[in-house]
């Protein structure tokens, strides 16, 4: 089974901001994972990407926040999405 690309998208939020999704079913896990996802979601401001989640091959899953980056528990794609969904929201206030 090849990989399937489940989505691709930006979203403007001004002419400034956008965040951008990329998501990847996979035939097995990237190493680090444990999930049969791959995935990067982007909040892009003024040209600087302010905060990523992602799963690196041989990093698992976590999350770059300006400079620092930590480790996160991935359990679904619903749960992934809000909480990035939160820290954007965070973050443009």
């Amino acid at each position: 089974m090849a990989a399937t690309l489940l989505e691709k998208s930006r979203k403007v939020i001004d002419e400034t901001t956008f965040f951008e999704v990329v998501l990847w079913h996979l035939p097995e896990p990237v190493p680090g994972s444990a999930h049969p996802f791959k995935y990067r979601l982007a909040l892009v401001v003024n040209g600087e990407c302010v905060l990523r989640y992602d799963n690196e091959r041989g990093k698992g899953d976590h999350r770059h926040l300006g400079d620092q980056e930590e480790n996160i528990t991935f359990t679904t794609l619903g749960a992934l999405f809000e909480a990035f969904q939160t820290d954007m929201e965070r973050i443009l206030k």
